[in-house]
């Protein structure tokens, strides 16, 4: 975990707290605590969030941009950085690869949401 996915102090709201073992500390006011399973995880519910490059939650049925040039294997041209990709749909796919969608010209293909920015 690093420091600036850790919860503020609950005691003085400091926001310099660290981990030492299972417990959280705060070193302004000494204040020791056990972090609640939202506070390790960053999401609140039990759902996997999905970001793209910059930051934005991405949902089924978005589009969004791509933001680099990549190269598809056989294929001569690649996509290039601006071709936009309607109807997104979320997947848990291999290496990586979290969106599963069809790019004109290209067919179905799965991306990764770190080369995509929502529209």
């Amino acid at each position: 975990m690093t420091e600036n996915s850790l919860p503020p102090c609950p005691e003085c709201s400091g926001a310099y707290a660290y981990e030492m073992g299972a417990l959280l500390v705060c070193p302004e006011c000494g204040h020791e605590w056990q972090p609640a399973a939202s506070d390790v995880s960053g999401e609140a519910s039990g759902e996997r969030v999905v970001k793209d490059s910059v930051g934005n939650v991405l949902a089924d049925g978005d589009t969004v941009t791509v933001v680099k040039g990549l190269k598809v294997k056989g294929s001569a041209s690649g996509i290039k950085a601006g071709t936009k990709v309607r109807n997104i749909r979320l997947v848990d796919g291999v290496d990586g690869h979290d969106i599963d969608c069809k790019i004109e010209g290209f067919g179905a293909m799965q991306l990764k949401s770190s080369v995509v920015r929502k529209v």
